[in-house]
């Protein structure tokens, strides 16, 4: 018996206190807001100004706040519109991304109204457009648009309540609205009766919450959908979030651009300038629970990013070295070993200058090394790379597009011992776009790589490498409207072991290949800022790398009257073994923490380049090589075309094609002076960038 009533008070303490495990922290403020029966509320997207519609009084009521979302600092603004003539009985308002366009829902009518707006979120400069849905027979409770504008939902009041999602045509565009599905409840209830006389409606800002107030509840339910702003998985979160203590009769509900605060509207139909009352959420959007950050798709992304971009950067930074090796064995019995690739012009000055200024007047000098045993001069080369992909979306984690560049500087020479030695500098960019919110990584690397190459009989040599790098991100984690940054930095220690065996007929050489890379990154801690609901800590993390493979190369060389020409094709299989990689991570404003776990790579990637390298015999040079990562779930695509012509030891031209951009360069000696004259053109754009410098150094 006993136990029965300590089970039955556990019951009635629990029913009692629903919002214990709640995110609301607690009521602040409340502020009239002029409006009888006050229904729809919403916000600039700053903050500073606050508006609300309600019925009978038919007008739009504008406030400006001296604090952002901070309703006590509200005062009403001269600018007001009365919708009179168009609907009465608003229930609803909405904007457009940059305020220039006003959507207004009507009971009186049942229609939508699109309102043009010649001054931004100032709605007395509102002129009415359009007239949307009248006549459809909806009974408009609220309406919501997703971040892009191209979904457009709708709380219809007919029958036993509905929420409808429409697909749009064009941002904000209601002319060709298509009705896609809509939610109704659960199985056992319907949405009215989940939480009755619904007045209110809204989504989280990236689209995983869905929030409805209950008149005859007075609470708010909170709904969580497994995919952002789409109603084919909605789950109703238990409890409520009671608001009887501060409101009669809940209506219009807003948020804060992080969802640090809620705004809530109160309708009590028998007294004038109803209240707005202000609550402070300790997790952006956590009503009742918290978004958990493990659960959203851009979040998830965002962190694999990070652990992505590091095995890239290690594969990033050994194949300029590998390609190198490859190219003296293909280009061994030459007189001239030094190799300048392509070069770049890049978003970053300081690549700039080291590709525009430090290879072509440094180590495009003339060399005359020869591989061959005992010669212990040193060769300069230099490697410029560009590489676009993309990784398309999983049931757990958006797409991203990922694209680098970088490049590379080397020197090496053959010692004594048949034993060719270097060490190379590369200078990297890698960005990556996530999902289509506006997150991004954007991450520059400094790696210093040491490398040999050991013969083992006339065609046979083992590569190895070893290196570190050094990483600084940037990262953006945009929500909808309120985006989060960060700065990371991490090392990271790799290296690369390479067997190789030439296999030579009168036709080619066959060239089989077995490669291990292996790899540790460490990233260090950060905390975001930007948005204090949402903001996140991350603790460090490790991400191991180990990929093995196994291909060839194909190459012949054809001696022509100008020159030589050496078509070349390789073909390689690589498994990523690597272990997974984990990331702790909390909120900032509560402390929740969460784990991803399992990050890792794919698995199995097949990788073909073709190209050919080319010389003339009066000074040209031209290497072009194309590159395809392809596996289950993403590619990398890379492209590398230049052109080298020296005529003497004083005097270089040279052409590279490098994504949309085209760039020509010329550098001369004359009496002790060295003239650079560089030019690009964008090749594909409508407004091409494109120009012209001239710099004149002293060369002593």
């Amino acid at each position: 018996m006993k136990l029965i009533q300590k089970i039955t008070f556990i019951i009635i303490f629990l029913s009692l206190n629903v919002n214990a495990f709640g995110a609301v922290s607690g009521y602040v403020d409340s502020k009239g807001v002029t409006q009888r029966l006050a229904h729809g509320i919403t916000f600039k997207p700053d903050g500073t100004k606050m508006f609300v519609v309600g019925k009978t009084q038919n007008k739009i009521f504008e406030f400006d706040l001296s604090t952002a979302f901070d309703i006590s600092t509200a005062t009403i603004s001269s600018n007001e519109y009365d919708h009179g003539s168009e609907d009465d009985d608003a229930t609803d308002i909405k904007f457009n991304s940059d305020g220039t366009k006003l959507f207004l829902a009507g009971a009186g009518d049942e229609e939508i109204n699109e309102y043009n707006l010649s001054t931004a979120y100032d709605v007395s400069t509102s002129v009415h457009q359009n007239t949307y849905f009248n006549g459809d027979g909806l009974e408009f409770v609220a309406i919501a648009f997703n971040t892009n504008g191209t979904k457009l939902f709708i709380y219809d009041q007919t029958g036993a309540d509905s929420i409808k999602q429409y697909s749009l045509g064009s941002p904000f565009d209601l002319s060709n609205a298509v009705l896609q599905k809509q939610y109704n409840g659960t199985s056992s209830k319907t949405l009215a009766k989940i939480n009755g006389q619904p007045q209110g409606f809204a989504f989280s800002a990236d689209g995983t919450k869905m929030y409805i107030t209950g008149k005859s509840t007075d609470k708010i339910k909170e709904f969580t959908l497994s995919t952002p702003f789409d109603l084919s998985n909605v789950t109703l979160e238990s409890g409520g979030y009671d608001l009887s203590d501060e409101i009669d009769e809940p209506s219009g509900i807003a948020f804060s651009d992080d969802g640090s605060k809620l705004f809530v509207l109160d309708s009590k139909n028998n007294t004038a300038n109803r209240d707005v009352s202000e609550y402070d959420l300790t997790c952006g959007f956590g009503v009742i629970n918290c978004i958990d950050p493990t659960a959203n798709k851009d979040d998830v992304a965002s962190i694999e990013s990070q652990s992505e971009a590091s095995k890239k950067l290690i594969q990033h930074t050994t194949y300029p070295v590998l390609n190198r090796m490859e190219w003296l064995r293909r280009n061994s019995g030459r007189i001239n070993l030094t190799n300048q690739n392509i070069k770049f012009q890049f978003k970053n000055e300081m690549l700039n200058t080291l590709s525009d200024s430090l290879i072509p007047l440094y180590f495009s000098n003339d060399n005359s090394n020869e591989l061959t045993s005992g010669n212990l001069g040193w060769s300069f080369w230099s490697e410029g790379t560009i590489s676009i992909g993309t990784s398309g979306d999983t049931s757990n984690s958006s797409s991203k597009d990922l694209s680098s560049s970088a490049i590379t500087l080397g020197a090496d020479k053959k010692g004594a011992d048949d034993i060719m030695r270097g060490i190379a500098l590369r200078f990297g960019s890698d960005d990556v776009d996530v999902g289509d919110l506006g997150s991004a990584l954007d991450m520059n690397s400094f790696s210093l790589t040491f490398y040999e190459s050991r013969p083992k009989g006339e065609d046979r040599f083992i590569d190895h490498l070893m290196g570190l790098s050094f990483i600084n991100s940037d990262l953006i984690n945009n929500s909808g409207s309120a985006s989060t940054n960060g700065e990371r930095y991490g090392e990271q220690l790799f290296g690369s072991l390479s067997l190789r065996d030439t296999l030579t007929n009168n036709k080619f050489n066959f060239t089989p290949k077995l490669k291990i890379n292996y790899g540790l990154t460490h990233y260090g801690a950060y905390t975001e800022a930007g948005a204090e609901g949402i903001n996140l800590k991350f603790q460090e993390q490790y991400v191991g790398n180990f990929i093995t493979s196994l291909g060839s190369s194909i190459d012949n060389t054809f001696d022509l009257n100008m020159g030589t020409i050496i078509p070349f094709f390789d073909f390689e299989y690589y498994a990523d073994m690597s272990p997974s990689s984990k990331q702790k991570f909390s909120y900032t404003s509560d402390g929740s923490s969460y784990i991803l776990e399992d990050i890792n790579n794919s698995t199995h990637n097949l990788n073909s380049s073709i190209g050919f390298d080319f010389i003339s015999n009066n000074g040209l040079t031209l290497m072009t090589k194309y590159t395809r990562d392809q596996a289950k779930n993403n590619k990398n695509d890379n492209f590398i075309i230049a052109f080298d012509y020296k005529n003497s030891s004083r005097s270089l031209y040279s052409m590279s094609i490098q994504d949309t951009s085209a760039k020509l360069s010329h550098d001369r000696e004359l009496n002790n002076f060295n003239i650079n004259i560089d030019s690009h053109y964008d090749l594909f754009k409508k407004d091409p960038d494109y120009g012209l410098f001239v710099k004149i150094s002293n060369i002593n």
